[in-house]
């Protein structure tokens, strides 16, 4: 074999390699994604319980407790902060964001200052910040109050220590061991410009905690999907669309879909087209469509259980409206089993995520599944 042929060969192997590499990370992106979102349950008849068995309105109610970002998702009480030596601090309570931050889902470098310092002295890691991949937070002890509390660059307040830190995951995958690197040195540089000490985790041992929750996430993470299709040949104009849409209460939003909020503000379902091409406010007059999808993110909700039970209550009312009959991705009739099997999903995906300790639907889910 000549020496243009050994090349040519070698090229050729590793493009064939590229191409099964990509191929395999588009399938592994669209299992997280759709995963169990449209298995097959082949029934012929549609789905029939009376609607009025459960109030959707019954199904949907929130929990009343607000601040789930400063209390334990298990007990439900405040968070206390730990010292450097691992005692607790006199009402350092971490508020929203800094309660999350742990070493099973994040790289947390901690720099504890001899004297109070304040925001200006992280300004490498305000410039740096989206050159990691991941969401890079920052927290400070605030020296009056003696709370943790998430830090900004324009905060003028004064700080006895910081806990700088880099997500390990999220639904794009698990942080490089270079970024993890490259972060950790940062959090070094700027430990030493403020002679502060700085207490930096093994980048080995978080990369490999970054891989194990990456694995988990990518476990639990599914869309249920619950098709609405006209007969025959009809389809469903824009402003039907819209209008069915705005009387179940959702509204249209930037993403092309209607979504139905909590009170909260959060999404607990969204209507899109099933062609996926995205409605927009100044085309729904002019547009038709040959079916929707009302999809459930099971990760990103509360009790996903109960609340597949309150999507399938609205599949069927949006079906009902719009004469249309509610089907799985190979258009055959959903009936009663078909939906009780995808609630059993959805209910083994939450029982998988509350063994996670990770609260579908909490403010750690919704940060990991994003």
């Amino acid at each position: 074999m000549s020496e243009l042929q050994t090349s040519l060969l070698i090229i050729g192997i590793a493009v064939v390699i590229a191409v099964y590499g990509y191929s395999w990370w588009q399938q592994r992106q669209y299992r997280r994604r759709f995963g169990a979102a449209f298995q097959p349950h082949r029934e012929d008849v549609l789905y029939q319980r009376p609607v009025a068995e459960r109030p959707v309105d019954e199904l949907l109610a929130e929990p009343t407790v607000d601040a789930v970002d400063a209390l334990d998702r298990d007990t439900g009480q405040a968070l206390p902060a730990v010292s450097l030596s691992g005692e607790p601090l006199r009402m350092q309570v971490a508020e929203g964001v800094c309660a999350l931050l742990d070493a099973a889902t994040d790289y947390i470098a901690i720099l504890s200052l001899n004297g109070p310092g304040d925001a200006q002295a992280l300004a490498p890691l305000w410039q740096q910040r989206f050159d990691f991949g991941k969401n890079v937070r920052a927290c400070g002890l605030n020296a009056a109050s003696g709370a943790w509390e998430k830090v900004v660059a324009e905060s003028t307040l004064s700080y006895s220590a910081f806990k700088l830190a880099l997500q390990l995951a999220d639904r794009s995958g698990a942080v490089s061991e270079t970024r993890l690197m490259d972060f950790r040195d940062l959090a070094r540089d700027i430990a030493a410009q403020m002679h502060a000490e700085a207490e930096l985790p093994d980048v080995a041992i978080a990369r490999a905690r970054a891989l194990e929750l990456d694995g988990f996430c990518a476990e639990v993470d599914q869309m249920i999907g619950l098709n609405i299709l006209p007969s025959g040949e009809r389809k469903f104009s824009g402003n039907e669309i819209a209008g069915m849409a705005e009387l179940h209460g959702m509204e249209l939003q930037a993403d092309g879909a209607f979504h139905l909020l909590d009170a909260n503000g959060h999404t607990l379902f969204s209507l899109g087209n099933y062609d996926n091409v995205p409605f927009q406010h100044h085309t729904l007059g002019q547009m038709w469509s040959g079916g929707l999808t009302l999809l459930l993110d099971v990760p990103r909700v509360e009790q996903p259980a109960q609340r597949f039970d309150g999507m399938a209550v609205l599949a069927r009312q949006l079906a009902m409206g719009l004469r249309a009959a509610l089907v799985d991705d190979h258009r055959v009739a959903l009936g009663e089993s078909g939906i009780a099997q995808i609630r059993e999903q959805v209910a083994a995906i939450e029982s998988r995520m509350l063994s996670g300790n990770i609260a579908p639907g909490s403010a750690q889910a919704r940060r990991l599944f994003a």
